[in-house]
């Protein structure tokens, strides 16, 4: 019984993670069509813009894309979403770490990661 008032305990961190992790992933995805929060471009390691067989902006588009499908995955189903969208932080937290820029944005790729994580942890739980 004291196991069921635990899980029920950890509902309202659970439903925040699953809103941040969805949301976030879309309006970042959105966004790589308008750069209205930041030029995405800015942040490709140079040597993967020199081998992309299109433009930069395009493959941010796609990047986008991805994102927001990533964050409605998280959205619909939590615990699958949550680590697709915790590799794909620790992706870009290792290109940007290669990179030797943003290093900032890099340890903060990664805080947010284990953070997504955490949700897909905390989904065993609470379902």
């Amino acid at each position: 019984m004291e196991n069921i008032r635990s899980n029920q305990a950890m509902l309202p961190t659970y439903n925040l993670l699953r809103i941040t992790f969805s949301v976030v992933p879309i309006v970042a995805g959105l966004d790589k069509f308008t750069n209205i929060l930041t030029n995405w471009e800015q942040y490709l390691n140079p040597n993967i813009t020199g081998i992309l067989p299109f433009s930069p902006h395009v493959f941010m588009m796609i990047v986008g894309v991805i994102e927001i499908i990533a964050g409605v995955i998280v959205f619909r189903k939590a615990a699958v979403g949550a680590l697709i969208v915790a590799a794909w932080l620790t992706l870009i937290a290792l290109t940007l770490l290669a990179s030797g820029h943003f290093l900032d944005v890099a340890v903060r790729d990664l805080v947010m990661a284990i953070s997504a994580y955490s949700l897909a942890q905390l989904s065993k739980f609470v379902l």
